[in-house]
């Protein structure tokens, strides 16, 4: 997460003893110490969620009504002094029973999480959660087996694994992101054309109609409580015969979940509706795990999903 001072030395060193009482699993102390740095800086909002953090901490140890309603407080205090929720106050209050979960991860915390996970991602996520997601979206579409992609969208793009997956296929490739410490690790790659700062939906909404050959969004989805609105920007910006891949993680059920992870699954059911209803064609939809955590395989799905009408691509060919 992004840096955590409150511009006043004495209640940084006081917000630090509240986050080490944490770390030790003393909520009493957290409590304590988080109380006492927002007496010095009663805007602190990281201090305001670590100390929801020690609330909820002590309503899980001892239960009780008030802790509770502690907690709910000062998640509340934290999100109202930081709409953006860098903290992730949004995730915290859907945990504790508040909120909806739809819109539970934030385009701040995104940022704020990524801006931080920045300089370990490839190592962490491909050493050691054996992550794939980037392989399966091109794997996917190389079973298609139409040569170039085109003019090519990829959301989430990160440190550009994807670019690279994708090699020269792509005729011109543009990888957008939330995360300006990630997007400096994919310019460095040296896989894009063009790389944008933008949430999602944003960003495909300033592309012109019809524009694109393909768009893609390797492990993306696990952010993304609106995903109907991805897919009919994504649908937008596609032209006829314009290829969408994705991965999901999945669930058993039909509907999406905020699992414990602090990450969306998608029912297969979810998917299934979600694509024509945004005037795409599901034309693949496998199972396949995009990473593993704690030495199991994470369900998921790969997607492919395409805009009626003849290729540009194809026709020429």
């Amino acid at each position: 997460m992004r840096s955590s001072t409150s511009g006043d030395l004495l209640a940084d060193r006081r917000y630090a003893y509240a986050q080490g009482c944490l770390d030790d699993g003393d909520p009493d102390g957290a409590a304590e110490m988080a109380e006492q740095a927002l007496e010095i800086a009663p805007r602190f909002a990281p201090a305001w969620f670590l100390l929801g953090r020690a609330r909820e901490a002590r309503y899980a140890r001892d239960g009780g009504a008030d802790e509770h309603r502690a907690a709910l407080r000062a998640y509340a205090a934290a999100l109202e002094i930081d709409p953006d929720d860098a903290q992730g106050a949004r995730l915290a209050l859907v945990r504790i029973g508040a909120g909806a979960a739809v819109s539970a991860v934030s385009p701040g915390y995104v940022r704020a999480l990524f801006d931080a996970y920045a300089p370990r991602f490839d190592r962490h996520l491909v050493d050691g959660l054996s992550y794939r997601g980037h392989q399966l979206v091109a794997a996917a579409l190389d079973a298609a087996g139409d040569g170039s992609l085109g003019r090519v969208i990829d959301l989430g793009c990160g440190t550009g694994l994807v670019g690279a997956a994708l090699g020269n296929r792509p005729e011109h490739l543009t990888g957008i992101d939330l995360s300006p410490e990630m997007l400096a690790r994919a310019e460095r790659r040296g896989c894009y054309h063009r790389l944008a700062l933008n949430e999602l939906v944003a960003a495909l909404a300033e592309e012109a109609p019809a524009s694109v050959d393909c768009v893609t969004a390797a492990d993306v989805m696990i952010y993304v409580g609106d995903f109907a609105r991805v897919l009919a920007a994504a649908a937008q910006v596609l032209g006829p015969g314009g290829r969408f891949a994705f991965t999901v993680q999945s669930h058993p059920g039909d509907g999406l979940i905020l699992g414990t992870d602090a990450r969306y699954a998608h029912g297969d059911a979810l998917v299934r509706q979600a694509v024509p209803a945004a005037g795409l064609a599901l034309t693949r939809f496998t199972s396949a795990s995009p990473r593993r955590e704690n030495g199991r395989d994470v369900p998921g799905r790969v997607v492919v999903a395409e805009k009626p009408g003849a290729s540009r691509l194809r026709s020429h060919t």
